[in-house]
């Protein structure tokens, strides 16, 4: 735990020099999904943090964050249900902004359905259904939804996951919003792997946005797996709607 505090410590440190310094939107979380879940009965907390030292400096809604030096996060906590379901809630979900405003931003509620033991599996698969909660200034939806498929492939070292993601707020079919992520990764041994991910925003499936309206951001990403999982990245925005610089960290471990 003293591992954790001081890295989540030095994250925030980081933030505050890249603030000194000279859409894709907010979220809590950036991870492409690869359908491994916590074993029956095991709780597993994993700790989401972002960080934009160069991004918007518009709301995406009025009244909403910043997103430029807003620091996002939530600490996840999962239950493994059985081999092939995991329960997951996200609380609370926080945000601390380019001013120093700590905001409490909702929560969420989620079930994933995967492939079991995906992580031994060449093919893979699952879907994740969440639920969220949200306080006016995180989003202009008080509830959303987001369906997230689950493909990928296990090639030698090689990673390819897709998560070709829908999310919904209530709003009608047509409305749902393509927002797809997907990750490359290189297991350089057990521990460490490398990756590229991107994380895109294409808008409503009836009428995509204009390409210079849709967020698409790059990532380039570390693994490290053991008892303190950790996974660190920076990711690059591809259009004017993306944030320019996004930094990610997130830590994760079960708790029995």
């Amino acid at each position: 735990m003293r591992t954790i505090v001081i890295a989540h410590a030095a994250l925030l440190a980081a933030a505050m020099i890249l603030k000194l310094g000279p859409a894709l939107a907010q979220t809590d979380e950036i991870q492409v999904y690869d359908a491994t879940i916590a074993a029956p009965g095991v709780l597993n907390l994993t700790w989401h943090d972002n960080y934009t030292p160069e991004g918007r400096t518009q709301p995406d809604f009025p009244g909403g964050i910043v997103p430029q030096h807003a620091l996002n996060g939530v600490p996840e906590w999962a239950y493994g249900v059985t081999d092939w379901m995991e329960a997951g809630l996200y609380l609370p979900l926080y945000s601390v902004t380019g001013d120093g405003a700590v905001r409490f931003n909702g929560f969420k509620l989620r079930a994933l359905f995967v492939r079991p033991d995906a992580a031994e599996q060449p093919f893979f698969y699952g879907v994740n259904f969440e639920f969220s909660y949200n306080t006016p200034h995180w989003d202009a939806h008080r509830f959303s939804q987001e369906i997230r498929p689950i493909v990928g492939w296990h090639v030698g070292r090689l990673d390819l996951i897709l998560n070709p993601i829908l999310d919904n707020d209530w709003e009608g079919f047509g409305r749902l919003d393509f927002a797809p992520a997907a990750r490359l990764a290189w297991h350089w041994s057990k521990v460490w792997a490398t990756a590229a991910e991107e994380y895109d925003d294409f808008g409503p499936l009836e009428h995509f946005y204009a390409s210079g309206a849709q967020s698409h951001q790059l990532f380039a990403v570390f693994d490290y797996y053991g008892k303190l999982s950790i996974e660190g990245g920076l990711g690059f925005g591809l259009t004017p709607a993306t944030d320019h610089r996004v930094v990610k960290l997130m830590f994760s471990w079960d708790l029995n």
